[in-house]
């Protein structure tokens, strides 16, 4: 590290701190749901620290970057596999139209402006918002058989381009998804979602209960038959109503698990379980509440079980399939509380699709919670320890697999380190979604490494391009956010008319969808926000999957493409 300023001349490496520090500092910055980012604001700060000559060079970057991108495919290896089947393949077609026309849509720029390589990449990372394609692109500077000088201009291209036409592309995607393609479908998106709901079945009150976080969602009460005395199980839960069970029925001293065939006597006690706002109706259902017999009192105390799906039967079928199965009947008293993908909750349907990887937590009695977790997967490990040895070999397979090249139409194309790591990623995270005693790496620290692995990779590019940016900025700088506009709506926009002409997505889903192809989280906190539903999440996290992979690999391809063409 070199650097000309006071205290960072005798302490180099305090810029690099500096840099991340004021960037992600910048990046809270929040206009409604726009959102700069740490990534664009670490550049941010590095394109303008960088021009006093502070400049980082040497392996950290690749490093850095070699462990965001890692951890980056272990994290979305589950989702990804999962999604390649035939229930997805009209949302998959969605970020192959955006990869497709990206890549037609900067390579087509390249003649015409006379965009270098660098450009070309950065252009493209910043109007799809995909951050990723920042470091496969620079890696893949390094096997064009360039002089150092001239890497290190496209290098300085690629985080200028970025940075200029991030901003386009993120407040057009934003603003496409959440107010212009509802308008184009000609829906309301808060009731075509509300509709939606009602079409697939989301579990009656959950919103209500939503509202009064303060109070048990799900509870367990003891109640004498009185009122009830005759009836069936059955009959009893259906004037309940909402997602309720009488899970046990203790009769003479003697208590039995309930089956909805069971005929209710007067005198018999009945633990009910379920949603709160449906329980406490009971009383008047039943009969008086009760404290329940000490010697059965743990009938009552519901658990929480975080499970990890990781089993075959269950994998790629939706709730009310797996419900109606033979042994979620004898589960009777577990709920399913949430299904967290990608780091959403899903909304609860008998439609949802559960898939490897995800994060299901039930509510219930032992000792049927515990064998209704196992049927799903492995309770979810607490360990705060990461297996080095798994991430250090996951990383070393990667960049093996990154040395492999091939000629395409006679232009070698490899997917360098960057992609390397990225696949690697990918199977070792599915790997442990089978096999979670193999290479256990906490979901806070795998976070870690994305964010700080990124910051820095970023931080290192942007202090080097000093002032090959203002270069650019002089030369294409009008130029390139007009593309970059291009670049971000032209996929978004096809994407939509494929997707409501041919492949016929109900408008919620397929808004979702366009968000998750571009990667954007803002955009779909945007769709959220305006839809007031969680139902557009079953179309993002689909597509999310699928463009968290295909747009980091572009880089290398784009660099090897645009490079012969220029």
């Amino acid at each position: 590290m070199t650097c000309s300023v006071g205290f960072f001349n005798s302490v180099p490496i305090a810029v690099l701190f500096v840099t991340v520090g004021l960037g992600y500092l910048i990046g809270k910055l929040r206009i409604g749901p726009i959102q700069l980012g740490g990534v664009c604001g670490t550049l941010i700060v590095a394109l303008l620290i960088g021009q006093t000559g502070c400049q980082i060079r040497g392996d950290l970057k690749e490093v850095a970057f070699a462990l965001f991108i890692f951890a980056m495919g272990y994290s979305g290896g589950p989702q990804f596999f999962a999604n390649l089947n035939r229930s997805s393949l009209r949302f998959i077609a969605l970020p192959l139209i955006e990869a497709v026309l990206v890549l037609t849509i900067v390579l087509a720029a390249v003649p015409l402006f006379g965009l270098d390589a660098g450009t070309a990449a950065g252009l493209a990372a910043g109007a799809a918002t995909e951050s990723a394609v920042v470091g496969t692109a620079a890696e893949a500077l390094k096997h064009l058989g360039l002089a150092d000088a001239e890497v290190q201009r496209m290098e300085a291209n690629i985080a200028t381009a970025y940075t200029l036409t991030y901003l386009v592309g993120l407040i057009s995607i934003v603003f496409f998804t959440s107010q212009v393609a509802p308008a184009l479908l000609r829906i309301n998106l808060r009731e075509a979602s509300k509709a939606m709901e009602e079409k697939l079945g989301v579990a009656a009150g959950d919103g209500e209960d939503a509202n009064m976080p303060t109070l048990p969602r799900l509870v367990g009460r003891a109640h004498v038959v009185k009122d009830a005395g005759g009836m069936s199980v059955a009959e009893v839960e259906a004037r309940l109503g909402g997602r309720t069970a009488v899970s046990r029925i203790l009769r003479d001293g003697a208590a039995v698990d309930a089956s909805p065939e069971d005929v209710l006597a007067v005198g018999d006690i009945v633990v009910v379980l379920g949603m709160r706002r449906f329980v406490l109706g009971a009383g008047g259902v039943i009969g008086p509440e009760i404290q329940l017999p000490e010697a059965h009192a743990d009938d009552l105390q519901l658990s929480e079980l975080a499970v990890i799906v990781n089993k075959k039967a269950v994998n790629g079928h939706t709730v009310g399939e797996l419900a109606r199965r033979p042994r979620a009947q004898r589960a009777r008293g577990v709920f399913l509380q949430s299904i967290v993908r990608s780091g959403h909750s899903l909304p609860i349907t008998p439609s949802t699709v559960v898939q490897y990887g995800d994060l299901i937590t039930l509510v219930g009695a032992e000792p049927e919670l515990s064998a209704a977790g196992a049927a799903l997967g492995n309770e979810l490990r607490r360990s705060g320890v990461t297996d080095l040895v798994f991430l250090a070999f996951g990383i070393l397979a990667g960049l093996l697999i990154g040395s492999l090249s091939a000629n395409l139409w006679g232009i070698p194309v490899s997917l360098g380190s960057g992609g390397g790591a990225l696949v690697s990623g990918l199977v070792c995270g599915w790997i442990n979604a089978k096999r979670p005693a193999l290479g256990h790496m906490p979901d806070h620290a795998v976070q870690l490494l994305k964010d700080l692995g990124l910051a820095i990779f970023v931080a290192c590019v942007g202090l080097s391009a000093g002032p090959e940016a203002v270069k650019l900025i002089r030369e294409h700088g009008a130029v390139l956010p007009v593309i970059g506009l291009l670049v971000s709506l032209g996929p978004a926009c096809l994407s939509l008319w494929v997707g409501h002409k041919i492949l016929k997505i109900e408008g919620p889903l397929l808004v979702g969808a366009i968000a998750g192809q571009h990667v954007s989280t803002p955009a779909i906190s945007a769709i959220l926000n305006s839809s007031g539903s969680a139902v557009p999440l079953l179309g993002y996290t689909v597509t999310y999957a699928i463009a968290n992979v295909l747009l980091p690999v572009l880089g290398p391809i784009i660099v090897s493409l645009a490079h012969h063409l220029g």
